[in-house]
């Protein structure tokens, strides 16, 4: 039986001329990698209010190591209306714009780091990718989150391999509120502030009609607690409590799925 790691390298060896999307997590940090090991490939990255600036620093680092050419470009999906309003496909038009524009600036094909376990999800974002003419070697080579995180490893990627799942910061807010950069600044400043002091990585601050829900993997210290109840208190912004982490792929207000 051919290993996912064959599999993967005999799918990439059909594109001679690839560019490999990458968000700043383990999949396409991960796919990207093992390309660039097999043969030259250029890298881009889509810089926005929706991305972490550490997803961006760690593309920049590996890139660096790894000596990919590298394209950081905006994609322009805060100019979009459509995205802005945040319908429940809200993916659909941010990988739209996001392949329109590498598509503008480099040639040959571009790859996602999609990979099998993510197919049983709603992905709107697929539908883009397909109009875009963008591949999915992973999902070709039958590779699945727990293939590619060994793969990971066995590259060694150290901390990359481990990271928790990472979806833009757009996903914390409730289908139909509009997305704003400064929501997404006051996210990202509140789930960093819940990891350094809980320790715990799968952390979401959801931004929803009644308020602002904080979800945790685990058990929350009553320091970490008050520290949401600060900056939300800080930020004019109504705390409704803390909830187990939730993983999907579009947020959406409850009861509505």
């Amino acid at each position: 039986m051919v290993d996912a790691e064959t599999r993967l390298a005999q799918v990439l060896t059909r594109y001679p001329d690839l560019t490999i999307a990458v968000s700043g997590g383990v999949d396409s940090l991960t796919l990207a990698t093992f390309a660039g090991r097999i043969a030259p490939v250029t890298v881009a990255h889509a810089v926005s209010p929706a991305v972490p600036a550490e997803a961006t620093q760690r593309v920049r680092d590996l890139a660096q190591s790894e000596g990919w050419t590298l394209r950081v470009l905006n994609a322009g999906e805060f100019n979009d209306p459509a995205y802005l309003s945040n319908p429940l496909n809200r993916c659909y038009f941010c990988k739209t714009n996001l392949y329109a524009r590498i598509s503008e600036v480099v040639t040959g094909t571009i790859a996602a780091g999609t990979n099998t376990d993510d197919l049983g999800e709603y992905r709107p974002g697929l539908q883009a990718a397909s109009q875009h003419g963008v591949i999915h070697p992973y999902v070709e080579a039958d590779v699945s989150k727990a293939d590619l995180r060994a793969l990971a490893a066995r590259l060694g990627l150290g901390e990359i391999a481990a990271l928790p799942a990472q979806p833009c910061l757009a996903s914390r807010v409730e289908t139909g509120i509009p997305i704003r950069a400064e929501d997404l600044a006051f996210i990202h400043r509140v789930e960093q502030a819940v990891r350094q002091m809980s320790g715990l990585e799968d952390v979401r601050c959801r931004l929803t009609g009644t308020g602002v829900r904080l979800e945790t993997s685990g058990a929350l210290p009553e320091a970490s607690v008050a520290r949401v109840a600060e900056l939300c208190r800080t930020a004019g912004r109504a705390f409704v409590g803390v909830a187990p982490y939730r993983r999907g792929s579009a947020f959406v207000a409850q009861g509505s799925q």
